[in-house]
C-alpha cells in the first residue's frame, strides 16, 4: 500500500498569536492555544525580531528608492541641460530616430524571417547558428544602440524634465 499525502505530520500550522494568547500563555491558562507557556518568551522575541528587520528593511527599500530617484533625476536634468543647448541637433536626432525605426523594423522583420526559415539548420548544425549570429548580432546590437541614443537624445520633454528643473 502506497503511503498516502496525509500520512505524515502537517506541513503548515497556525498558532495564535494575539495579545490575549499571549496574555493567557503568561497568566499560565492554556484554552486550548497550540503554544507551550514556556516557548511563549521565545516566540514573542522571534515576532519582534521579524517585526524589528521588517522595519530596517523597509529604511533600507525606501533609501534605494530614494537614491535611484536622485540619479535619474540628475540624468533627466543633464539631458534636459544638454538639449537646451543644443535645440537643433536634439531635433535632427529626433528625426533620425524616427526614420531609423522604420529601417530597423525592416531589418528585424527580415532577420527574423531568415531566422524562421533557416530554424532546422540551427539545430541541426552550429556553424549555421554562429554563422548567423556573427552576420546579423553585431549589426543589430550596434543598431539597437544608435537607435536608443538618438531616440533619448531627440525625445521630447516629459515630465520627467520638468520635474528634475524643481
Amino acid at each position: 500500500m502506497s503511503p498516502s499525502m496525509n500520512d505524515g505530520p502537517p506541513v503548515f500550522t497556525q498558532m495564535d498569536i494575539s495579545a490575549d494568547t499571549i496574555a493567557s500563555l503568561h497568566s499560565g491558562s492554556h484554552s486550548g492555544s497550540t503554544v507551550a507557556v514556556e516557548h511563549a518568551p521565545e516566540t514573542i522575541r522571534l515576532l519582534r525580531d521579524v517585526v524589528a528587520l521588517q522595519h530596517r528593511s523597509c529604511e533600507l527599500l525606501g533609501e534605494l528608492v530614494a537614491q535611484v530617484s536622485l540619479q535619474q533625476r540628475q540624468r533627466a536634468a543633464e539631458l534636459k541641460a544638454w538639449k537646451d543647448a543644443n535645440p537643433a541637433l536634439a531635433t535632427s536626432c529626433r528625426q533620425a530616430a524616427e526614420s531609423l525605426a522604420k529601417v530597423h523594423t525592416e531589418f528585424l522583420g527580415n532577420v527574423a524571417h531568415e531566422a524562421f526559415e533557416n530554424a532546422e539548420n540551427f539545430v541541426d548544425s552550429e556553424y549555421a547558428l554562429g554563422e548567423f549570429i556573427d552576420r546579423h548580432g553585431p549589426r543589430l546590437a550596434h543598431f539597437n544602440g544608435v537607435l536608443q541614443l538618438f531616440a533619448q537624445l531627440g525625445s521630447p520633454a516629459t515630465a520627467a524634465d520638468t520635474i528634475a528643473e524643481s
